[in-house]
């Protein structure tokens, strides 16, 4: 009897939701079932999903932006299904692979000039959980600090530099030594590192917890105080790397050299887990100091084959089909699109970002009537009016989209950074269609919303 796939997908697709309620996350079902996402896809190009009836979704998520390539990219899938036909020796372990040593080597082609060495492990979590542990052995310092409404992994480490109390929250204690400051505030930053006894600042360039950018000065400034007080400067880009802002890595933006780079995501190809940290030779060099401590920190699967192909396979994609200049140029145009609308809708305050990752933030009204129908969804709960933009857009337009965070009310796109002119045009006209609806009160769209204020309110009262 052979095994295959295929059969099993195509005979269990239809009671998939089936199966995840009984075996994984039952209340995963519920959510999608509750805001009607739960569709059968049954194949996935570039950046659209098909579902069983052929329809066509654009993929304005990409999977928290691992699809940056978009999904099952010719060239990705042509790298892995080569690499499984050599039969290479793969994690041998007692030896050192050619595939991580090639990616490394073009990794680093990327990176500022202070940057010169790469340790791989399996995903962003990971990356970061990494970053802590050499931070403090090479600055033999406890302490981290990290920035409010960050985010950094689900894992203890990385948790402790959440900062979003929704996911601490029940999960403690956790690591110690772990303390935050406010995003773009350079006094507070100094205030903390003044004492000189913290070992790294990790941040992310543009927060992806609501797509906040940092004033011009900002970065420049952390890497000066990290400098001047001993902190090693730890830059997340696990979601802002690889071409997502328009420049390879966002701090390319302002033109920095942090300490470390944590990458992960897009750098899979969407296919093979994959993370990283790139660093200086100095960090490197003390935490691998000794022939017995060649393997003091490392990850089983971090350095397999298919996972090394899939990350050099994506450079080269990124490179030859000149994505980092499409997202730029193309997320430019969906901003500007955008924002040209703000002064007909009250309730859209701005767009901003950099690149294929974009904020659409809604703000509460000037006109009595929208103003009470903005403090019912508020009441009910906070960033609420988001889901009742992003319902709309995924059942009438057929647009995945998700909001920031909890509790905000911004829209995120991440798409993949292929999207082309047709693509642009549908996500500003559905855009203005849906935030039209809004302003008509009362409307289907606004029914929607009490359903959802309802939900809200019932869940609370639990």
């Amino acid at each position: 009897m052979t095994f295959s796939i295929a059969e099993l997908f195509t005979a269990h697709n239809p009671n998939k939701f089936d199966l995840y309620e009984q075996y994984l996350n039952n209340q995963m079902v519920r959510v999608l079932k509750t805001i009607g996402y739960d569709r059968h896809y049954k194949r996935a190009v570039g950046q659209y999903l098909y579902d069983q009836d052929g329809s066509e979704y654009l993929d304005l998520l990409s999977g928290f932006g691992v699809f940056a390539l978009g999904r099952n990219h010719p060239t990705i899938a042509h790298a892995l299904k080569e690499v499984l036909s050599l039969e290479l020796p793969n994690l041998v372990q007692l030896d050192v692979s050619v595939l991580s040593g090639l990616l490394a080597q073009e990794l680093l082609k990327t990176t500022p000039d202070n940057i010169n060495k790469v340790f791989f492990c399996n995903s962003g979590t990971e990356a970061v959980e990494a970053a802590i542990k050499f931070a403090r052995f090479t600055t033999k310092r406890e302490k981290i600090v990290f920035c409010e409404h960050g985010y950094h992994g689900l894992t203890m480490g990385a948790l402790s530099l959440n900062g979003e109390e929704i996911f601490r929250e029940g999960f403690g204690p956790l690591i110690p030594g772990c303390s935050p400051v406010p995003f773009n505030d350079i006094a507070a930053l100094e205030k903390a590192l003044s004492n000189k006894d913290v070992a790294a600042f990790v941040v992310e360039p543009i927060q992806g917890k609501g797509v906040n950018l940092p004033d011009d000065n900002y970065l420049p400034e952390v890497e000066k105080l990290c400098k001047k007080y001993g902190t090693l400067f730890v830059a997340d880009e696990v979601q802002t790397g690889l071409g997502r802002t328009g420049k390879f890595w966002a701090i390319d933006h302002w033109g920095i050299k942090p300490d470390m780079i944590c990458m992960a995501k897009a750098l899979s190809g969407g296919h093979v887990p994959v993370g990283a940290v790139a660093m200086t030779q100095k960090i490197m060099d003390t935490v691998y100091n000794r022939m017995d401590r060649a393997v003091v920190h490392g990850s089983t699967f971090a350095k397999n084959n298919l996972a090394m192909a899939a990350g050099l396979a994506t450079l080269h994609v990124l490179k030859e089909e000149n994505l980092i200049e499409t997202s730029a140029a193309m997320g430019n145009e969906i901003i500007a699109s955008i924002n040209a609308m703000s002064e007909k809708y009250e309730f859209l305050m701005e767009a901003r970002g950099k690149g294929m990752m974009i904020a659409i933030e809604f703000q509460s009204p000037k006109s009595l009537k929208l103003k009470a129908a903005w403090a019912m969804l508020e009441a009910a709960n906070k960033g609420l009016f988001c889901q009742m933009v992003t319902i709309p857009l995924f059942k009438e337009h057929r647009i995945l989209t998700q909001v920031a965070g909890h509790g905000m009310n911004v829209v995120k796109l991440l798409p993949p950074l292929m999207l082309n002119q047709k693509d642009r045009d549908h996500i500003v006209n559905s855009f203005d269609k849906v935030i039209s609806e809004t302003h008509q009160i009362p409307g289907s769209i606004w029914d929607l919303g009490k359903n959802l204020a309802s939900h809200a309110l019932k869940g609370k009262s639990k």
